[in-house]
């Protein structure tokens, strides 16, 4: 489905590790978050909130939401427009987003 381009030793990024609902995953800096989950298999990213279907990445630019994911908390953030950091916890939605109360 989604294969990287083969790049020679001195063109790899460092490898960094981020957790997807709660599991370790190894990505190479400078990628985005969108293309780290996808490359680890890892679909759908999310299901809608009014009929529960799935959605994965579909532009990996910024211009159709589909690949919205929670990271470090905040809620509604576009995958494919992140680079991965060390230690950046991602959750995978289901639904509507969580209404926060206010303080």
């Amino acid at each position: 489905m989604f294969k990287s381009i083969k790049l020679s030793p001195t063109e790899l990024q460092p490898t960094v590790v981020i957790h997807v609902e709660g599991q370790q995953l190894h990505a190479r800096a400078g990628q985005t978050l969108a293309t780290a989950l996808l490359a680890a298999g890892i679909v759908p990213f999310r299901k809608t909130a009014v009929s529960g279907a799935p959605r994965a990445p579909l532009c990996l630019m910024g211009a159709c939401f589909d690949c919205i994911v929670e990271v470090d908390g905040a809620q509604n953030v576009q995958s494919c427009m992140v680079e991965v950091r060390e230690g950046m916890q991602v959750r995978l939605p289901s639904g509507a987003r969580r209404v926060e109360a206010a303080a």
